[in-house]
């Protein structure tokens, strides 16, 4: 159940089996059914998320109802509001799960505190995680306001091979920031 998790983490630190064990007693696990929340927008982001299996979406409403996909998580990916669970403030977006039978590890912020007293390796593994997801949030932004929307259309599918296949022609244009009439179109031009 937990293989996925630590061969992330060993991505970037190396972990004993007695640190393992630690990590291992404080995880949590939970299976979502298709557009279950995990967070709603308003509530305190009180966990962090790796995605074992499925794919997550983090999303912001608009006053007007409208949903604005920010960013998705596939096998292999970290989730959450980071402000907000960092602050213990109420979350600007929203996570739901984007397909049935999504699996997800998590932490609770008390226990991952925990764990960077008991496991000091983890600092180093979020603070990577964390400086490599605003580098991340930093492209996105500029690409959202330098790239046309074809050129999004061809990052996206570079930087989420196959999941276009796995979720919703909507949620991905909500994520490119066009409509998913205008998706199609762009899709037959690439044919």
């Amino acid at each position: 159940m937990y293989e996925l998790f630590f061969e992330n983490l060993a991505k970037h630190i190396k972990l004993e089996n007695s640190e393992m064990l630690l990590i291992q007693q404080k995880l949590k696990s939970k299976k979502l059914k298709k557009n279950e929340s995990l967070l709603n927008t308003g509530e305190v982001c009180k966990h962090i998320y790796f995605v074992n299996k499925g794919s997550l979406r983090m999303f912001h409403h608009t006053e007007d109802g409208a949903e604005h996909n920010i960013l998705f998580c596939p096998e292999d990916w970290w989730c959450a509001d980071l402000s907000s669970f960092a602050s213990g403030q109420k979350s600007f977006y929203a996570i739901a799960a984007l397909e049935e039978g999504t699996e997800v590890v998590f932490l609770t912020h008390e226990a991952l505190e925990n764990l960077y007293i008991t496991v000091p390796k983890l600092e180093r593994f979020f603070r990577i995680l964390y400086q490599n997801g605003f580098s991340s949030y930093q492209r996105r932004i500029t690409k959202i306001l330098s790239k046309p929307a074809h050129e999004r259309y061809r990052i996206f599918k570079k930087q989420y091979p196959g999941l276009e296949q796995r979720i919703a022609q909507k949620q991905i244009a909500s994520y490119l920031g066009i409509t998913p009439v205008f998706l199609s179109m762009i899709r037959r031009e690439k044919k």
